[in-house]
């Protein structure tokens, strides 16, 4: 076969490719039937075609088949609000995802020892429960501070009383205070998650960044009520390898969240094989939530259609 010719069919074949893939995308995002995995949206991010009532919101989102929702938020919002959304999703039949206990990016709260600041940890977490017990959560984010960056060698004690501490205190430190919160929460069967965070893009110098790191701290606290959420953004963007370094921490995974890179948008908008990588949780029988802790491309209605479709091809292994 001539050069042209091969161009020519080549070409001819990807149009009835793409018309092929147009038309199940089309026929997928018209489906209003329950996702595979348990995908969760939050507010917001469909208010173009729901209104701004929260209640209606959760509605729109149990009709596209989503069968859960997270809100970080829902710690900050009026009792009121709590018992009203707690009652719609039971209603819809959908499932709490997380909300945020305790978040602290730029500060070592939890790698460095003050009292002060562990009593406030602890008084959030107490408060979380109560939140928890109201809106049928199971799960809370735990963000526990930066590292300890005060150099060792300028001759500065910082705000917290004393010089850098060697990573290997800090740690020490992290988990005793971790195993604090584990003691409130384990009576309740509630458990806080740990995000490890990526410091390129969005939260430089938090303590914790990578997953092998998350899996030690969780192993060291040794409790059901101390587990991790590995995000799948940040996690791309830390350290990659996301299938290996899922199934390495698999064991200490008890949440999820997505959202592609580079952009923090919906599945396709970046360079993760979210199709693959959302195929093999299935397969390893993943019965959590997973968070879609990110924005949408596009404006409008437009756009809020695009992210369900998004998560239609992402979900059809």
């Amino acid at each position: 076969m001539q050069r042209r010719e091969f161009l020519a069919a080549a070409g001819a074949a990807s149009t009835v490719i793409a018309m092929t893939n147009t038309s199940a995308s089309a026929q997928n995002a018209d489906s209003s039937a329950p996702f595979n995995l348990k995908y969760a949206p939050h507010f917001g991010m469909f208010k173009n075609s729901a209104g701004n009532d929260l209640v209606d919101q959760l509605k729109f989102g149990a009709d596209q088949g989503f069968r859960a929702w997270e809100d970080n938020g829902m710690k900050g919002r009026s009792v009121d609000d709590q018992n009203r959304i707690a009652k719609a999703m039971g209603d819809l039949n959908l499932e709490m995802g997380v909300f945020v206990a305790y978040a602290n990016f730029d500060e070592p709260v939890f790698a460095v020892k003050n009292q002060d600041r562990w009593d406030e940890v602890l008084g959030e977490i107490k408060a979380s429960v109560e939140v928890a017990k109201r809106v049928n959560a199971k799960w809370m984010t735990v963000v526990p501070g930066s590292v300890d960056q005060q150099s060792a060698n300028s001759g500065k004690w910082n705000k917290y009383g004393g010089p850098r501490l060697a990573e290997g205190y800090q740690t020490a430190n992290v988990i005793e205070l971790l195993k604090r919160c584990s003691e409130i929460l384990e009576p309740h069967g509630l458990v806080m998650v740990l995000e490890p965070l990526n410091w390129h893009a969005n939260h430089g110098g938090t303590f914790l960044r990578d997953s092998d790191q998350a899996y030690a701290l969780c192993k060291a606290v040794n409790s059901p009520s101390c587990k991790i959420l590995f995000d799948i953004y940040h996690q791309q963007i830390t350290e990659g390898n996301l299938i290996p370094n899922i199934d390495a921490c698999w064991d200490e995974i008890a949440y999820m969240q997505s959202g592609d890179n580079p952009g923090r948008k919906e599945p396709g908008t970046g360079e993760i094989n979210y199709l693959n990588v959302f195929g093999h949780l299935h397969k390893k029988g993943y019965e959590g939530i997973i968070g879609m802790e990110h924005g949408n491309s596009q404006k409008g209605k437009e756009g809020e259609q695009a992210v369900i479709d998004a998560y239609r091809r992402a979900d059809s292994y």
